[in-house]
């Protein structure tokens, strides 16, 4: 029996070796993506890159937001990934396998638009640096030069700030739900997803409004040179306080929302429900 147990153990000691063999490729292949990926958007804290994943795409977790390049970060892609053999959506499955809660409840009322903003689900995962999100804040140190007012032109209605990012399927989402609401809106952009360009253009327009309307429509937005410092504002405010992800929603009382969430709820929120 020990001669048996001794013969086993060059083979248990080459199936190890063979595995770190085969792992230390598919680690460089991740090495490299990040490194090229960081170079492309140094602004995004990325906060993990799998190659392995989906073959011949990386997957990409920056802060709470999910995404994809390929392996040379030439590309970004911003979507969902389904797989036609199994019918999996394999990005919500990821995105709840980091975080169930974010999504449980947004479900019901973001599944028909799912297709249409072909974008990202919030989720909050904490990445080992990051603070832990703030539950109330004050805006009032932010610029307004970082903000683009719009909405319901009704001063007793009620008000909300937004971080956001236009390539962000369910801040695009959440847009369409505030206008339906008519509430009135300050958006303050943000760039997790690589998207400092479009905010300087939007924050720019002459009609920004309008340009915001563009940005989530994935159409142009002229450029205009402008004061952008309201932007960096903006960003070194959101990594202070702990929002890695988007949208991010604050009350007029301070109170922090994070996350996509239902029409229903969130005119509960707004009126000071938990």
């Amino acid at each position: 029996m020990l001669g048996l147990v001794l013969s086993t153990l060059p083979t248990i000691a080459e199936a190890r070796a063979a595995t770190a063999t085969r792992a230390r490729p598919a680690l460089a292949r991740d090495t490299a993506a990040m490194r090229a990926l960081t170079q492309r958007l140094p602004r995004t804290a990325v906060t993990k890159v799998d190659c392995a994943h989906v073959p011949g795409i990386c997957e990409v977790q920056a802060g709470a937001n999910l995404f994809y390049i390929d392996p040379s970060a030439r590309y970004l892609i911003v979507g969902r990934i389904y797989d036609m053999e199994t019918h999996q959506d394999l990005t919500a499955a990821r995105l709840l396998a980091i975080n169930p809660d974010m999504l449980v409840g947004a479900a019901a009322s973001a599944k028909a638009q799912e297709t249409e903003s072909a974008g990202l689900a919030p989720s909050h995962p904490q990445s080992a640096v990051a603070p832990a999100p703030t539950q109330r804040v004050s805006l009032a140190s932010l610029p307004a030069n970082g903000a683009i007012e719009w909405g319901s032109g009704n001063a007793s209605a009620p008000k909300v700030t937004v971080f956001s990012d236009f390539h962000c399927g369910y801040c695009r989402a959440l847009h369409q739900t505030l206008k339906a609401m008519g509430v009135r809106v300050t958006e303050r952009p943000i760039s997790i997803l690589g998207t400092r360009a479009i905010s300087e253009s939007v924050i720019c327009a002459e009609d920004k409004a309008a340009a915001v309307e563009r940005a989530y429509g994935d159409q142009e937005v002229a450029k205009r040179a402008c004061d952008t410092s309201g932007l960096d504002a903006n960003e070194t405010f959101a990594r202070a306080h702990g929002f890695t992800g988007t949208p991010v929603l604050v009350r007029e009382d301070g109170a922090v929302l994070l996350g996509f969430r239902p029409r229903e709820f969130l005119e509960s929120w707004l009126k000071g429900g938990a």
